[in-house]
């Protein structure tokens, strides 16, 4: 019986080491993704500097639309139901992790982002 109980809390210790490297396996993913992303926004050869190469006023439009979205999520953030909201925060995390996969896949590929 002794046997049994020594298995069964192995088992369960296995489990527990399992699903922590997991987390921390989707945590560095979606911190890969964030700083993929803000990378991507602010590097010299980024979205920022493609918008405003083409013309100051296109750059400008781009980016204060750009603005105008992020402000208008953070004064809406209190409405709606409270699944919508967990829901819409998850697809962005998930997407975070993606982005996080396909950044680091291409710098394992290519040597750059």
């Amino acid at each position: 019986m002794r046997m049994i109980q020594t298995t069964v809390r192995l088992k369960q210790e296995l489990y527990s080491i399992v699903q922590a490297a997991i987390g921390c396996a989707f945590l560095s993913l979606v911190l890969a993704g964030i700083g993929g992303t803000i990378y991507k926004v602010l590097s010299p050869d980024g979205w920022i500097a493609h918008a405003f190469g083409r013309s100051l006023s296109a750059g400008a439009a781009a980016l204060g639309s750009c603005l105008l979205i992020a402000g208008l999520a953070w004064f809406s953030r209190s409405w709606g139901d409270v699944r919508n909201r967990t829901l819409m925060s998850d697809f962005l995390v998930y997407g975070f992790a993606i982005a996080g996969f396909v950044y680091l896949a291409q710098f394992w590929s290519k040597g750059t982002l």
